[in-house]
């Protein structure tokens, strides 16, 4: 069942995929309805699942669902990332890569491997004030809050000295 990302629980599980280039306009319109399509159909053991989802910044695909009305399974949870799969090869980008990094670059946004990123930071080009994308959110309320944030604040700071 499909319902705006906004009137989701902030307890709603997320699951974030970046992608490694942002997308056009028309893909992204057709992205958005193949998101409608799969998140009408998407059922946990033959129950409604109560899900939603955003794109922010033409790259970034962030699934939601309401876990107090019916939990993701493992063949949901399968189903998903089949589908953003699909995504991958009919689009041909790169979505479930978790080594990699993004980024803001003033108004852009920059996606590196985590190689470069380490190397970029040794070199001071990014540092603790850089707004990184913590895609390990868990859920709603964490990605409102946690997911755009200086790097000194995620995971990423390891690698700023």
């Amino acid at each position: 069942m499909l319902v705006p990302f906004e009137n989701l629980p902030d307890s709603s599980r997320v699951w974030i995929y970046q992608a490694n280039r942002s997308f056009t306009a028309e893909e992204l319109e057709e992205i958005q309805s193949r998101l409608d399509q799969f998140i009408t159909q998407w059922t946990a053991h033959g129950a409604d699942l109560q899900a939603g989802y955003l794109i922010k910044y033409k790259r970034f695909i962030i699934l939601s669902l309401n876990q107090e009305l019916n939990a993701a399974t493992g063949c949901s949870i399968d189903a998903s990332v089949h589908f953003i799969q699909q995504l991958e090869k009919e689009f041909g980008v790169d979505l479930l890569d978790k080594m990699n990094v993004s980024y803001k670059q003033g108004e852009f946004i920059a996606y590196k491997s985590l190689t470069d990123f380490r190397k970029m930071a040794k070199e001071k080009a990014v540092s603790s004030k850089t707004i990184v994308f913590n895609n390990l959110v868990n859920n709603k309320a964490e990605f409102l809050t946690d997911w755009e944030v200086p790097a000194s604040e995620s995971w990423h700071k390891r690698f700023i000295h």
